[in-house]
């Protein structure tokens, strides 16, 4: 079983910064290592889409709308993965999910990030 805890959602201004965390846990751990962490993200009526995956090894890869705002990070020894999102836009507003790779997809639970003035 793994379990992933996100934390750090809100609202902000236009303009403004948010960080996202995601902590995984489980006993799978000690046998398998974590493989890929990401976020992604779903606006009311609209799908859910990638936002950053970053590899174990730390190869980020990020959606173009994020690009040069967002910076996925990650701390192996921990199981836990960042997304600090700069410059902010209104059309950024989400629910942000964490996603972990262990063989097989794990998801979080999902926080909202609201950008509003």
């Amino acid at each position: 079983q793994v379990q992933l805890v996100e934390s750090g959602g809100g609202l902000v201004q236009p303009g403004g910064s948010l960080r996202l965390s995601c902590a995984a846990s489980g006993t799978i751990f000690r046998i398998i290592p974590m493989g890929s962490m990401g976020w992604y993200r779903q606006a009311p009526g609209k799908q859910r889409e990638l936002v950053a995956v970053i590899t174990r090894g730390g190869r980020a890869t990020y959606a173009d709308s994020v690009k040069g705002r967002f910076t996925i990070s990650r701390d192996n020894g921990k199981n836990t993965v960042y997304l600090q999102m700069n410059s902010l836009k209104p059309e950024d507003t989400a629910v942000y999910y964490c996603n972990a790779n262990i063989t097989l997809d794990y998801w979080g639970q999902g926080t909202q990030v609201t950008v509003s003035s």
